[in-house]
């Protein structure tokens, strides 16, 4: 099992005079209680949880991946290389999914995704543990995308929820169930829309429906779950502020037993907020894409440490006494012509052209900003 954990937010300066100052900003952490470290280390069990953005596949990065590589002829591996460390640091990564999986092409980009299933292999190597699909990219493809990406993910153990083939898929993996360090786990995936594209019969999409959410959080047996995590597709393109719906949606899945909300779709990064009880993430942005407008480059990994405290007499196994948690955040940016997912601690010292250069700056500054102002 994976240990260490490393997701620490380091931001780059703002400008190369500062350059010889301090160029990592360490963000604020949420507080967690030390009365859990006081504890016999046999009470206390801690779970290391990574999430990352929006996966997604443009025609530029497959061709740039189209090469003779481990697993056939496309390799998307240069893209994860770079944070491949902070992946192994975690107990469980999990990303978004945003595109279909094929073994063979035609392959295309938007607004109907194809994409080598190679892509699922670069992500497994990479230390991708689960990736949830309910988006409005899902249904690109039919049937047939939903059954290929399927397939590819459980040919490589990657483990999946949001979009399910048939409803004993769906009774399985809705919520999709893991444990880690001791602490037991929901996941949950819900989409806002398929792009206008119908289900296909027999398969099933979560959709955002409150009624249907309420009912899916309340059959969560709390004896038997210590973190309940919800994954939503929701807000508006390319606004960097949570709309009112989307604070409504938290709220509302708060109320019902949410402790971790992670959003996607907006292809920006947005506000989170947290403290010891709850993490809220808005949007974590893009974490790898062909977008390169201002904004949509880079995006978010959001690191989460469990802790879970029991009585000191107590069995393992019974409902904790609390769940706790504390939040770091570090952005990434992504640099052409590979693709590769450049962390600050690459970035800050690798070599860039002048204008990758000024436009990572100009990421990490407008994300830094971003972070301190809040929601």
């Amino acid at each position: 099992m994976k240990r260490i954990f490393a997701g620490i937010l380091v931001v780059a300066a703002m400008a190369v005079a500062t350059a010889a100052a301090v160029r990592h900003v360490v963000m604020r952490r949420a507080a967690v209680s030390v009365e859990a470290d006081t504890l016999p280390a046999s009470q206390v069990f801690r779970a290391r949880l990574l999430f990352a953005g929006d996966v997604m596949a443009h025609m530029p990065q497959v061709a740039a991946a189209r090469r003779n590589g481990r697993y056939g002829r496309y390799d998307f591996s240069r893209q994860f290389e770079y944070v491949k460390p902070l992946f192994a640091a975690a107990d469980r990564v999990i990303v978004n999914l945003e595109t279909t999986l094929s073994p063979e092409g035609p392959y295309a980009g938007y607004p109907a995704f194809r994409t080598p299933d190679e892509l699922a292999y670069a992500l497994r190597d990479a230390g991708v543990d689960m990736a949830v699909l309910a988006n409005n990219h899902c249904c690109d493809r039919g049937i047939r995308g939903i059954r290929s990406t399927l397939a590819a993910l459980d040919d490589v153990g990657i483990r999946h929820t949001g979009a399910f083939i048939d409803t004993l898929r769906h009774g399985a993996d809705h919520p999709l169930r893991f444990e880690a360090g001791g602490i037991r786990f929901a996941l949950f995936s819900y989409t806002y829309g398929t792009n206008g594209l119908s289900v296909p019969a027999g398969a099933t999409v979560n959709r955002i429906d409150t009624v249907m959410m309420a009912r899916d959080l309340a059959a969560v047996d709390r004896a038997e779950t210590d973190c309940i995590v919800v994954c939503m597709h929701w807000g508006t393109e390319y606004e960097r502020r949570p709309n009112h719906g989307q604070r409504m949606l938290a709220d509302f899945l708060r109320r019902y037993g949410a402790d971790l909300i992670v959003g996607s779709h907006p292809h920006v990064i947005q506000p989170c907020e947290y403290d010891s009880t709850h993490a809220v993430f808005y949007s974590l942005g893009n974490f790898v894409s062909n977008q390169r407008r201002r904004y949509c480059d880079g995006g978010l990994l959001a690191g989460v440490e469990v802790i879970k405290r029991i009585g000191r007499s107590g069995d393992p196994q019974r409902r904790p006494v609390s769940v706790r948690y504390a939040v770091q955040t570090t952005p990434v940016w992504v640099a052409l012509p590979d693709y590769r997912i450049l962390p600050p601690e690459v970035g800050d010292t690798i070599a860039l052209s002048p204008f990758g250069r000024a436009a990572y700056e100009r990421f990490m500054a407008d994300t830094r900003e971003l972070l301190q102002k809040g929601v």
